[in-house]
């Protein structure tokens, strides 16, 4: 039962179809704080930039709203003119803040898990309204993560803003004695500086927040060994069906190789351990081909074959090996044992024409074959 339950615990790391899979559900490393934090800071610095613009673009339109004759609060028509002039009039850099704060938003989560765009990711999931569910993620390991952080975000902000608020405490005070316009364009300037150091400072949260959803992602997603075992299953094939569709593979090659020797001019051997069956085409341009190779068992049955079929059977050692090891089942024969492979033929040749016509019995002496020092093998 110890091996058992030992070998449920996640300890691999998740395989890249694991990975292809939970992005198709929706689940990436996400990290809300590092959105927060990039949004925060590009809408005040955006707010820097055309804020002074909308406040400016505001103030006229309350002042057009505000001064109007009889006759025109009494027609629709002007009404409705003075409406879409004033919308227009703001429009542009309310668009231009807004545009800058979306795309901020778009691309600060994408750049930490990626665009998911799948069908099964913009679903809506059922299960996030389970109550019970949402009690165990509340008052679960996440649930604590988040209340650590929401916690070091109030600590964060309330020492940064009465830092900041001290530091300020002169320039606020004398507020009060400016006129009624400089006052408030020093306060709303130092209202979006203030805003930009706050929000600055939520960095530090971002930067632990984020290799720890990197890491929280990767936990979640770590299989068991027996998971890791089913997906190659799954992916690769059981290893017991390829494993006999190998050994079918194996005959099958094996029986067209047999089917091969009966047409082959020679057999040499090595006596008992290597065999090769070698076929010369005279009419053609290539060299000696191999149509049969084989060790042991495979050796002998090449050998039967070929004594059953009248193939001459041919003890040559040297010359055995170092076509076994050099040559591949239908290949031609290395140009350098060329030489070699011609007197074996010719021999071959003699003796056929001896065993038909008669004459002087030819002889070769295999151990002298020439065969090159690269390719001989023990």
């Amino acid at each position: 039962m110890a091996e058992e339950s030992s070998g449920q615990d996640k300890t691999e790391q998740p395989s890249p179809k694991k990975l292809s899979d939970a992005r198709e559900k929706g689940q990436v490393p996400r990290s809300k704080e590092f959105t927060t934090v990039i949004v925060l800071i590009t809408s005040a610095i955006a707010m820097m930039f055309v804020g002074s613009n909308i406040v400016a673009s505001i103030t006229d339109v309350m002042k057009d709203s505000f001064s109007f004759d009889r006759q025109q609060a009494f027609d629709p028509e002007a009404m409705a003119n003075h409406f879409l002039n004033s919308v227009q009039a703001v429009s542009f850099d309310v668009g231009v803040f807004l545009a800058t704060t979306i795309v901020a938003a778009l691309v600060a989560p994408a750049s930490i898990g990626g665009w998911n765009f799948s069908i099964q990711a913009m679903g809506v999931k059922l299960d996030k309204l389970d109550p019970i569910k949402g009690i165990k993620r509340i008052f679960g390991p996440q649930g604590l993560v988040e209340l650590a952080k929401a916690f070091g975000k109030f600590l964060l902000v309330g020492i940064i803003s009465t830092l900041i608020l001290w530091n300020l405490r002169d320039q606020l005070l004398t507020l009060g004695q400016q006129e009624v316009e400089v006052a408030m364009s020093a306060l709303g300037s130092l209202i979006l500086w203030v805003f930009l150091a706050i929000s600055s400072s939520l960095i530090l949260i971002a930067l632990i927040d984020v290799p720890f959803q990197h890491w929280n992602h990767n936990r979640q997603l770590k299989m068991t060994k027996q998971e890791v075992k089913d997906e190659m299953k799954q992916t690769d094939g059981n290893p017991e069906v390829k494993g006999r569709i190998r050994r079918m593979q194996v005959e099958l090659s094996q029986q067209r190789m047999m089917q091969e020797v009966p047409e082959a001019d020679v057999i040499i051997t090595n006596p008992t351990h290597y065999a090769i069956a070698i076929r010369y085409d005279q009419t053609g341009s290539g060299a000696p081909l191999v149509v049969a190779k084989g060790a042991d068992l495979i050796a002998q049955q090449i050998r039967t074959v070929g004594e059953a079929n009248e193939v001459p059977v041919l003890l040559a050692p040297p010359l055995t090996r170092a076509i076994y090891y050099s040559t591949e089942l239908g290949q031609e024969i290395p140009s350098g044992l060329y030489i070699a492979v011609a007197q074996v033929l010719a021999f071959v040749f003699q003796l056929r024409r001896y065993n038909n016509r008669g004459g002087n019995k030819p002889k070769l002496n295999t151990e002298d074959l020439p065969i090159p020092d690269e390719l001989k093998r023990d």
